[in-house]
């Protein structure tokens, strides 16, 4: 049973949330405190062990509260508020910050000094899980200008000094490890080669742009080596509290995964079991770097970004998805981008065909010791609905908008509108649509 708190008068004695624990306050009787959120002020709900709230020291009104849906005492609080181990992170909601690229880092790579406040301001509701911008794991894996990387002591320094910033606000921060191949601008690699899994290029670049060339086996074991190493800088020297492994979207893992994109007839091409070995032997030497409950990995199934997105996808990531398990049951998370993200575009779900979903996803990877993190065009609605499956959900846009996001969702708080022409800094250190986007002040609706 729930029950929102109120009493005839301020105790005279300190009290502590039964909820949360901390130190309550109070206004015109009615109490209210951070619950576990940090700094937004909550409604103090707290759990009865009794249905008579009589037998408690201070009178107890039971009572929904007004512009709060999260307090309707004739339902739970949905999944998608309430606690959720993650690998060895203990998050007080399913709300997570997903991955986001927005250019944010200087020539050398190095992130802006606006960088710590954006991800400050996104980690202020204590026990959030952010999953970082994309990070290059070496200069050879670059391909866009100002994207961010972790390969030198300056990248580490002024990494550590955001990731201990995030865990001052009582939250946590995955790094997610990025590798560009074909998708890669070839003119920002300078002496280094535009690879790939196979020789073929991007459909809608210039078509006297360089190709890229297939690595070769010696090259693929090398990069092996690199997504360990970033690894290892991430979370022993710099402090993440875990890696992602960046699967999805075509990127140079995806590349090697999907048939579109992938042609080789060597051991790394043609069988779904020799398209899938660049990912697993990834996952592997990430795992055996930084340990499976500090790896998540992330995919994109049904996306065709980028010249993505095979007739059937379902037998391949169904494979690379069974081994995994197999080979990683302890994995921290699968990552998975819903088929309606298409690009940048979102779609109806109802537009989409029966057998367009992730549910073999869930089939395969989710159960209580499992977790699965679901993202793409999710509002309130779908997000709880989704969370009742035991996922976690991941938003992005809504994210940048609204850097007290968790608190909004759980109270149905209007959202800031993002500002798609302010998504990318590209390298210029300006505030506008990065860290000025309003916190709600939800004070102004107590009574």
């Amino acid at each position: 049973m729930m029950a929102v708190v109120k009493y005839d008068s301020v105790p005279s004695s300190a009290y502590n949330c039964p909820t949360s624990g901390k130190l309550a306050r109070f206004r015109n009787g009615w109490e209210i405190n951070s619950l576990c959120l940090g700094n937004v002020p909550l409604w103090c709900c707290v759990q009865l062990t009794s249905e008579d709230p009589n037998k408690y020291a201070w009178k107890q009104e039971r009572s929904s509260v007004p512009s709060s849906p999260l307090f309707n005492m004739s339902l739970p609080v949905p999944q998608l508020f309430q606690p959720v181990s993650v690998g060895e992170m203990q998050l007080k909601h399913r709300i997570v910050m997903a991955p986001l690229t927005r250019y944010s880092s200087d020539s050398d790579r190095v992130p802006l000094s606006l960088v710590k406040e954006y991800y400050v301001q996104r980690a202020s509701q204590p026990g959030t899980l952010i999953i970082s911008e994309a990070m290059f794991i070496d200069e050879r894996a670059a391909g866009y200008p100002h994207a961010p990387g972790l390969w030198s002591e300056a990248h580490i320094a002024a990494w550590k000094e955001i990731v201990d910033a995030v865990h001052a606000q009582g939250s946590f921060i995955y790094m997610q490890l990025w590798a560009h191949g074909r998708a890669a601008q070839p003119a920002t690699l300078g002496k280094n080669a535009h690879v790939s899994a196979s020789d073929i290029p991007l459909s809608y670049r210039p078509a006297d742009e360089i190709k890229p060339r297939p690595l070769s086996t010696t090259e693929i074991a090398e990069y092996l080596e690199l997504y360990a190493r970033a690894a290892k800088y991430a979370v022993e020297d710099a402090g993440f509290d875990g890696v992602e492994v960046h699967g999805a979207n075509g990127y140079l893992i995806d590349q090697f995964t999907q048939d579109v994109s992938n042609v080789r007839s060597d051991e790394y091409g043609g069988s779904i079991e020799n398209r899938t070995r660049f990912a697993l032997e990834v996952i592997d030497a990430v795992v055996a770097a930084v340990g499976p409950k500090k790896t998540g990995f992330r995919i994109s199934p049904w996306n065709n970004y980028q010249d993505m997105r095979m007739k059937d996808p379902k037998p391949t990531f169904s494979y690379l998805l069974e081994q995994i398990k197999a080979r990683h049951p302890d994995l921290a998370f699968i990552h998975a981008v819903e088929p309606r993200s298409v690009g940048e575009d979102v779609l109806d779900d109802d537009t989409l065909s029966e057998d367009v979903s992730n549910d073999f996803i869930r089939e395969i990877w989710a159960s209580e010791s499992r977790r699965l993190i679901s993202a793409g065009g999710y509002k309130r609605d779908s997000a709880i609905r989704d969370g009742e499956k035991g996922e976690l959900i991941a938003f992005g846009r809504l994210f940048i908008a609204n850097p007290d996001l968790a608190s909004r969702l759980m109270h149905d708080y209007p959202l800031n509108p993002y500002d798609r022409d302010t998504f990318y800094l590209d390298g210029v250190s300006d505030p506008k649509g990065f860290t000025d986007y309003p916190f709600y002040a939800p004070e102004t609706q107590l009574p």
